[in-house]
């Protein structure tokens, strides 16, 4: 399968585009470069652009008119700096991906896989979730996910053909096992990132939010695997005509838009994620309690039965995993900016 990865150069999509190398699978990258790194798409098929310029997505399909599918990833994703600039979350996750869409069925694309979140969910009193959980976005970031989920759920009701699957996945931690990819950002804003930081500064780790309703009052979230993430991603491209049908009311067939959560079904707080930080480096690492950023949530973790039924998927990796392929990576990554 061809199968055409917008945000491909960044972490999340760099690592299923290898997923779908590995599974015998060709993908294709459109990254504007705006976050993420051009070495990882070093040796693929590479756009550098935007995804709303269309004169570029036809260029794309006219070169590969065999394309099969869409992985949509690409967007910004610091849930702070979009309370801060809400306006141009809005514009480069939503707007841009109405443009895409409009591109995309010019061009006789049909199936998309959008790479989406469960951010956008309200947790229940034991801070668990599935697909029928009430959506209560709290941040512009979690808000411009749910509003593509919409937007796609109306399109495929619009007679264009379009099909989608929207994948909600929790916190992405690790990176690729072979170290082809992982985070490619030497600083990041999530937890792992800062816990990271302060290790290696020797410094102290800030836990933000710490009154929370959860056993230690600090946040609540599902650590996948990245590359669990980008497994599912793989297995829902693989049956996507299995997973949505067409949406026409016909007995038997398929509503043409389907959700599926993705997740680890083990809720991990902050202060136990640095527990586990602990062990893999065999320090234990110093930490600070600090009040909770803007845009900051108790956090959720979710009910896996829809991906094992549909998927044929569960998270593989533990937390330890994670940490230590992500410690890995960041020695690795260390050197490519060296090298630079």
């Amino acid at each position: 399968m061809k199968v055409l990865i917008t945000g491909g150069a960044g972490f999340i999509g760099s690592t299923i585009a290898s997923a779908v190398l590995d599974h015998g699978g060709f993908p294709v990258i459109l990254d504007s470069l705006v976050t993420g790194r051009e070495s990882f798409a070093e040796g693929r098929e590479f756009y550098r652009g935007d995804v709303a310029d269309g004169a570029l997505i036809d260029r794309v399909f006219a070169d590969h008119p065999d394309i099969e599918a869409v992985v949509h990833c690409a967007a910004l994703i610091v849930v702070p700096d979009s309370v801060s600039e809400p306006l141009r979350y809005y514009r480069e996750n939503v707007g841009k991906t109405i443009e895409l869409l409009q591109h995309l069925e010019r061009n006789g694309c049909h199936r998309v896989l959008f790479s989406s979140s469960a951010s956008m969910y309200k947790a229940g009193a034991d801070f668990t979730v599935d697909e029928e959980s009430e959506l209560d976005p709290s941040s512009p970031y979690a808000a411009t996910k749910t509003i593509v989920d919409r937007i796609l759920a109306d399109a495929v009701r619009g007679g264009s053909g379009l099909r989608a699957v929207s994948l909600r996945y929790f916190n992405p931690i690790g990176a690729d096992p072979k170290m082809r990819t992982g985070l490619q950002l030497l600083n990041p804003s999530h937890a792992l990132g800062k816990m990271v930081e302060a290790w290696e500064n020797h410094d102290v780790f800030r836990i933000t939010g710490t009154d929370w309703p959860t056993s230690d009052g600090t946040g609540i979230r599902d650590y996948i695997h990245v590359w669990d993430l980008a497994q599912a991603h793989v297995a829902a491209l693989t049956r996507f005509d299995r997973l949505v049908g067409h949406g026409s009311g016909e007995p038997g067939d398929r509503p043409a838009h389907a959700v599926i959560n993705l997740g680890t079904g083990k809720g991990v707080t902050v202060r136990q994620l640095a527990e586990a930080f602990g062990t893999v480096t065999g320090t234990p690492l110093r930490t600070e309690d600090a009040p909770a950023r803007p845009g900051d949530v108790v956090g959720a973790y979710t009910r896996c039965d829809r991906s094992a039924e549909l998927l044929d998927w569960r998270a593989k990796y533990e937390l330890e995993d994670g940490i230590r392929h992500a410690l890995e990576w960041r020695r690795r990554l260390l050197e490519l900016a060296a090298a630079d």
